[in-house]
């Protein structure tokens, strides 16, 4: 119960205990530094009713709060470092110990490649732009792919890119975990492994490009993966063959 004391600095607070009488009320602030908490003064001893300012509530809200894919993932409890700081490995490694394999398989492969993540929550960690990335995004969820053989999707990855709205429904039949984003001007890959969204981003480049048609495109992927986890991974899978465009997102046109 936050109770405020008088305009003058005196008067009366109500609490667990009935009435105190104020003799003297001075602001400090509490031990966690996030509360304003005035001081009563009384016959049965000292009584402190925290009282949080409008500035600590906004510094609360700030720590809590960190930018995810779409500025919405939050740091367990627990787990929350000081602002402005990353969670280390240990502390990954503890919030990420109940997640499916892939997901951690994934979650170390970018932390030993690229560091720590620039944000997490319970359900997912996020990457800024490292390497070709512009950003990536671990998933705790798993969802389920049989193309081109039966894996689980959980590592999301984008780069800027532009194509023509007649070659939306091309990709979509290609596959189903390439996601064109006109507005924002991105697409993203999402598989198990780095490996296959630099193959399946690589592809879909190919198909914009006029250099393979849908079905040549799936029939290289299938190809291209069994080669990959022979140990003999083709340029597809070890980076971008392709350089992404600048200037790619698109406005479209008001109609009103």
């Amino acid at each position: 119960m936050f109770v405020r004391s008088s305009h003058n600095g005196t008067g009366s607070a109500a609490g667990h205990c009935g009435t105190l009488k104020a003799a003297a009320v001075a602001p400090t602030v509490a031990a966690d530094g996030m509360h304003l908490a005035f001081v009563y003064k009384h016959e049965r001893g000292v009584s402190q009713h925290p009282v949080p300012t409008l500035e600590n509530r906004m510094k609360y809200a700030m720590r809590m709060a960190v930018v995810a894919v779409a500025g919405l993932a939050t740091f367990a409890g627990s787990e929350l470092p000081a602002q402005g700081a990353r969670m280390n490995r240990n502390q990954v490694t503890r919030m990420t110990s109940t997640w499916p394999m892939a997901s951690r398989d994934a979650a170390k492969f970018m932390m030993d490649k690229y560091g720590m993540p620039a944000a997490a929550s319970a359900d997912m960690l996020v990457w800024g732009r490292t390497g070709p990335w512009k950003r990536t995004a671990i998933y705790r969820k798993e969802y389920q792919h049989n193309f081109p053989g039966p894996h689980t999707d959980v590592m999301q990855q984008w780069i800027d890119f532009k194509a023509p709205a007649s070659m939306y429904d091309e990709l979509a039949e290609y596959d189903g975990s390439v996601v064109l984003e006109r507005t924002s001007g991105e697409i993203s890959a999402r598989c198990d492994k780095e490996g296959a969204n630099f193959l399946a981003l690589n592809l879909a480049n190919d198909i914009v490009t006029g250099k393979r048609s849908v079905e040549d495109a799936r029939k290289a992927y299938g190809e291209q993966i069994m080669q990959m986890k022979a140990g003999q991974p083709g340029p597809y899978v070890k980076g971008l063959i392709f350089t992404p465009p600048m200037g790619t997102a698109d406005t479209d046109k008001p109609v009103m």
